[in-house]
């Protein structure tokens, strides 16, 4: 996979940026976060129309058909500004479960509306007590003649306050066969309660009571539910490799400039030589975590499912703790100032903080690691 920026992957990471610097400032983010409100539809609408939420998507059905190469480059510039949109949970989880494993009828019906922004589809998998593992699962789905009825509960669903449906799994009662469904947000039976997050975003748990879907409402075939959500949980976890890289790159930037200009015993606080040492400590992990974008994006392309999984670990873990050390170190050097809601330091710290339990926390991430070395 060729990392080298092209001309036009160029010309989008500018054109992203410039967006993000003049539409997505943090005085506009803050002001939504405390509103409660994470989603904006005007902004959804213009990143769409940008073609971010249909990235990957083919052309076929009005995506622009890129890999994840040209992914990485647009998740580290929306990670700069800390996009609140479910960019991740629909343009790049939801997108890829249903371009890989969705019918002909199910893209036509959903692999559109996503990229071009007239709909949004989560995936929601945990459930209370399961941990992150994708096979713990304990909704029931009760075949009948013309469907099945799903009960059951789904829990921390990313973004699912403002989703237009959910990819859910659910075991098939009687048997150990999960299942991958697209159940709509209004279906009967079907309660969403969402909640803020620590980090300005929002997420939502589902309580399944008696919710009937016909047979088009599966994704893949017989056996093939955690495999299709396991393909769109790995091209999420490296998206978000990418976006922490952009979001860690910028932190570095704003406390740079803060170094550059406060003073301190009538000199920059950038003139002492222990907090150069520390800028350089907080530079090569984000240069780490950036090499570790770079590893999980081309895992997407590795044929061995063991070999993918172990690259994706490695990366979830180490920009994780990249990112803790960056967030944590930038707070420090902004002293006392730091610890307020009138910086936006905190604002990515918090964010940063999140991305170590979204899509698996460490832990999670080093058993796999280990499973599959000793596999």
């Amino acid at each position: 996979m060729d990392f080298t920026y092209s001309e036009e992957q160029k010309m989008l990471a500018d054109s992203l940026r410039r967006f993000v610097d003049s539409e997505y400032t943090f005085e506009k983010r803050r002001k939504r976060v405390r509103e409660g409100e994470s989603f904006d539809p005007q902004m959804w609408s213009m990143l769409a129309e940008m073609g971010v939420t249909g990235l990957t998507v083919p052309d076929g059905y009005g995506g622009f058909g890129e890999g994840p190469a040209s992914r990485l480059i647009v998740q580290r510039e929306l990670g700069r500004a800390l996009v609140l949109e479910p960019i991740i949970p629909s343009g790049v989880i939801a997108a890829e479960v249903l371009n890989a494993f969705g019918s002909p009828a199910q893209k036509d019906a959903w692999l559109a509306a996503i990229a071009s922004g007239k709909r949004i589809v989560t995936a929601a998998w945990l459930e209370p007590g399961t941990r992150y593992r994708l096979e713990s699962v304990r909704t029931v789905a009760q075949q009948t003649p013309s469907g099945y009825v799903l009960n059951g509960v789904k829990s921390l669903v990313w973004h699912g306050a403002v989703a237009d449906a959910f990819l859910l799994t659910a075991k098939i009662d009687g048997g150990n066969d999960i299942r991958l469904f697209i159940v709509p947000r209004d279906a009967p039976g079907l309660t969403v309660t969402g909640y803020p997050t620590m980090d300005g975003q929002r997420a939502a748990d589902l309580k399944l009571e008696g919710v009937v879907v016909g047979e088009d409402a599966v994704i893949g075939g017989p056996g093939e539910g955690l495999k299709a959500l396991a393909h769109g949980v790995d091209h999420g976890i490296a998206a978000m490799c990418a976006e922490a890289a952009g979001a860690m790159e910028k932190l570095i930037e704003i406390t740079a400039e803060y170094l550059r200009t406060r003073r301190q015993f009538g000199q920059p606080l950038g003139a002492f030589q222990v907090l150069q040492h520390r800028m350089a400590d907080m530079l090569v992990q984000k240069e780490l975590a950036l090499s570790m974008a770079y590893v999980a994006a081309q895992a997407l392309d590795e044929a061995d499912p063991a070999q993918r999984r172990r690259m994706l670990s490695a990366a979830k873990v180490t920009v994780a703790k990249a990112g803790r050390f960056v967030g944590q170190q930038a707070v420090q050097l902004h002293g006392g100032m730091g610890m307020t809601d009138e910086l936006e330091v905190g604002d990515y710290l918090k964010r940063l903080t999140m991305f170590d339990p979204l899509l698996g926390d460490s832990d999670y991430h080093v058993a796999r690691y280990c499973e599959v070395m000793q596999g």
